[in-house]
């Protein structure tokens, strides 16, 4: 289970990571102007900035604990 969740966090914090970067370079060439924050309107770049942080720090998480198992065990 556990590596199901390191590989699953693992590429959705690549994905997120990936739109982060194409919503930043639209932003940066004028294609993606980002619009007044209304209440509710929330979507933008650096949201997927926070969720590839927190997918990462998953994979991350998960890949100490699997490491530590596997050394309690030998």
């Amino acid at each position: 289970m556990e590596k199901h969740i390191l590989s699953w966090s693992y590429w959705l914090g690549l994905v997120c990571t990936v739109i982060c970067f194409v919503l930043r370079f639209l932003n940066a060439i004028g294609v993606l102007v980002p619009q007044p924050v209304k209440q509710g309107n929330t979507m933008g770049y650096i949201s997927f900035l926070h969720a590839a942080a927190l997918f990462f720090l998953i994979a991350i998480a998960t890949a100490s604990y699997i490491w530590a198992h596997s050394q309690r065990s030998q």
